[in-house]
């Protein structure tokens, strides 16, 4: 068992959430919930051991492994996809060389009666017990089929890291997790960059191998096939629930319910005290009674109802330049990673105005054509962009390249400029990031709330041609929509690569579908793609493409 024991956390003097205690036993599959920002990765982390509390602490038996996959992910690109994942065997490959090296020293040492000698044998003796204890492990075969199960092909193997895109290298970093068989896996948002086929293995993984998992997921019906309890964080304190997410939602209505009962109960009880006080404060015959009901007011300890987010998030984007009528043209487009090509032969053109969503599987392209048109990567073939075409661009990861040594206010002030310079704590306000939320460290921030700031920064940028890559991952329900609505307004031409069928819905207006190396145009929006290809959801293209 793993006990989160009195947990605080204080930025700056304000708790995220005070005195914080529950217990994670084996075959608990946990869901944390609660709106961005309320302290969910905090907590993940602390558990993790990445950081620390205020207060309190995490207790765990000594030889528990607890693994951890965080939102964003600073992999290096000097090995292959095996060889990334075979990290995973690290402590116990090192485990096995330190003790060859010490049995080698006790082989080539003569001072028998020597400490030192002695002290080599206890070590062999203790690391010797942990090594023979392990099960036998075919390394090799386990790398294999879990990198297989999460949707990597053989060929895939010998490839370098710095081949594949982020959603790609998420994957790596949860092979490796998964190969460590670990006492608690703690997974921060893991489906964000999955297709449907690597969720169901996952979700099968953790429902009949995992010993016991925490996740924070946007994702309902993921959250919903896997977990068997939830723990909202809100307002500085939790409220554990034996229910998974859809019973969860039930239960935390009637909660509030009931709180507001209570809030109003009391409230007319107050005012009641209150009214008794002022009219008879004066009386000498109602002294003793005025005093007693002085100190029953200063006794009620007030009752607070949890929380609805209610914040409103005013995203609009500046009035687009005109750009000429073609802002992207392309024939005959190619790309290859050494032997590995993702498309060949790709011609299409993007109209001013146009909205285009980005579809299909995880692998077939969409993410390598955008780099493509942004002039990140080379390849073979003609791509033009448009007499004035101007480029707003949202990657996968672009809340990760803010620098964390910032405060949320100086990200903003390095890049605004002109008149909007007078304007930074507005902007910032219509974002939700309001007194001394402006003066956070960025790596304090959660993973929404990065995203936010991110969104700010590309926001400040007049530009006719945006790029969003995943925009929605990291994002709860409600800013998903408000981004939309101002996506909506937007007046440019838009490119959106996105598994997201409800954020794509009165989006886009035209879908290029990736698939066998290739790039199919469909004339119609998103709902017609689906109901044409007989398909209920993205997913489904993911797997059938």
């Amino acid at each position: 068992m793993i006990s989160v024991d009195a947990v605080s956390v204080e930025f700056n003097g304000s708790a995220l959430f005070s005195n914080i205690s529950f217990n994670i036993n084996e075959n608990d599959r946990i869901a944390l919930m609660g709106k961005n920002g309320a302290g969910k990765s905090t907590l993940l982390k602390i558990i993790a051991g990445v950081n620390k509390p205020t207060r309190g602490k995490v207790s765990a038996p000594k030889d528990a492994i607890i693994a951890y996959l965080p939102q964003h992910l600073l992999t290096e690109d000097k090995c292959t996809v095996f060889e990334e994942a075979s990290k995973a065997f690290a402590k116990i490959l090192d485990m096995k060389k330190e003790m060859d090296a010490l049995n080698h020293q006790l082989e080539t040492r003569t001072d028998y009666e020597s400490e030192e000698y002695s002290r080599i044998i206890e070590q062999v003796s203790e690391l010797s017990e942990k090594y023979y204890h392990l099960e036998e492990i075919n390394f090799d075969a386990e790398v294999e089929k879990t990198l297989m199960g999460l949707g990597f092909l053989r060929t895939d193997f010998t490839r370098p890291t710095s081949e594949f895109s982020g959603g790609w290298r998420m994957r790596i970093e949860l092979a490796k997790i998964l190969l460590q068989k670990p006492d608690l896996v703690l997974l921060d948002e893991p489906t964000n960059h999955m297709d449907i086929d690597s969720i169901q293995w996952l979700e099968d993984f953790l429902v009949n191998n995992a010993k016991a998992v925490i996740v924070i997921s946007h994702d309902k019906t993921f959250v919903d096939n896997i977990t068997n309890r939830t723990i909202e964080v809100t307002m500085g304190r939790i409220y554990d629930y034996k229910a998974k997410y859809t019973h969860y939602l039930q239960l935390r209505k009637e909660r509030r319910v009931q709180q507001q009962k209570q809030f109003d109960d009391q409230a007319k009880q107050i005012a009641d005290i209150q009214e008794f006080i002022d009219r008879f404060k004066g009386t000498y015959s109602k002294t003793l009674q005025v005093q007693s009901r002085v100190k029953t007011l200063e006794k009620i300890e007030i009752i607070e109802v949890d929380e609805v987010d209610s914040s409103a998030l005013n995203l609009k984007f500046p009035p687009a330049p005109r750009s000429g009528n073609y802002p992207v043209i392309i024939d005959g487009l190619s790309k290859k990673y050494g032997d590995h090509t993702v498309f060949r032969d790709v011609s299409l053109t993007i109209s001013r105005g146009e909205r285009i969503a980005f579809v299909g599987k995880n692998g077939e392209g969409k993410s390598t054509l955008v780099k493509a048109i942004i002039g990140e990567i080379d390849f073979d073939g003609k791509l033009q962009l448009g007499h004035g075409s101007l480029i707003g661009y949202f990657a996968q990861n672009q809340a990760s390249l803010l620098d964390e040594g910032l405060t949320v206010f100086q990200t903003i002030d390095q890049v605004a400029v002109g008149d909007i310079r007078t304007k930074i704590k507005d902007i910032l306000g219509a974002f939700m990031f309001s007194g001394d939320a402006i003066d956070k460290k960025v790596k304090m921030l959660s993973g929404g709330e990065k995203t936010r700031l991110a969104m700010i920064k590309l926001l400040l940028q007049p530009v006719n041609l945006l790029i969003l890559d995943e925009p929605t991952n990291h994002l709860d329900i409600k800013t998903k929509d408000i981004l939309k609505d101002a996506l909506i307004a937007f007046d440019g031409t838009m490119i959106l690569v996105s598994h997201d069928r409800d954020f794509l819905d009165g989006l886009a207006t035209k879908v290029f579908e990736f698939g066998n190396k290739r790039v199919k145009e469909h004339f119609e929006d998103i709902t017609g793609f689906l109901r044409n290809k007989k398909l209920e959801n993205l997913r489904e293209v993911e797997r059938k493409v």
